[in-house]
C-alpha cells in the first residue's frame, strides 16, 4: 500500500493547499477531508495538523485548535509556525493567556522568519490591547474622543 501512496506524494501539497482554500471558503467538511487525505499521503508532516488547528482557531474552537497544535509540536517541537499559532491560541484561553503571551514574545524575539515575527508581534499587541487589559465600550469611546 505504501508503494501506491508514494506515487501520489506530489498530491500532498495540492491536498494541503486545497484544505487551506476550503477554510477560506468556509467549507469545513472539504477542509477536514483534504487535510485527512494529506495526512494519509504523508503521516510524518505536521502541516495537516496545523491546518486543522487553523480551521478550529478561525471558528474560535480554541480547545480543539490547541489539541491539534499539541500533536504537531509533539512531532516537531521546534516548528516556529506551530509554536506561534499555539501561542496565539493560548492567548484566547482564559487560564493560559499569560503563557500564550510569553510564547508569542519569545517567538517574536527568536524566530528567523520575518512573517513569524510579524504574526507574533501583531498577536502580542492584540493581546495587550484587547485581552490582557479589557476595556468597557464606554472607555473605548472616551479613548476615541481624545
Amino acid at each position: 500500500m505504501t508503494q501506491h501512496l508514494h506515487k501520489h506524494n506530489e498530491d500532498f501539497v495540492l491536498m494541503l493547499e486545497a484544505g487551506f482554500v476550503a477554510i477560506m471558503h468556509q467549507d469545513e467538511d472539504s477542509a477536514q477531508k483534504l487535510f485527512k487525505a494529506a495526512q494519509i499521503l504523508d503521516a510524518e508532516n505536521i502541516m495537516p495538523k496545523i491546518g486543522m488547528a487553523y480551521m478550529h482557531f478561525l471558528k474560535l474552537e480554541i480547545k480543539q485548535a490547541i489539541i491539534h497544535l499539541k500533536q504537531a509540536l509533539a512531532q516537531e517541537p521546534e516548528n516556529e509556525f506551530a509554536k506561534a499559532l499555539y501561542g496565539v491560541c493560548l492567548t484566547f484561553s482564559p487560564d493560559l493567556s499569560a503563557e500564550g503571551a510569553k510564547m508569542l514574545h519569545e517567538s517574536a524575539k527568536s524566530s528567523h522568519d520575518p512573517e513569524i515575527k510579524k504574526l507574533s508581534k501583531n498577536a502580542t499587541e492584540f493581546y495587550d490591547h484587547y485581552i490582557k487589559a479589557p476595556t468597557s465600550p464606554e472607555q473605548l469611546q472616551s479613548k476615541k474622543r481624545m
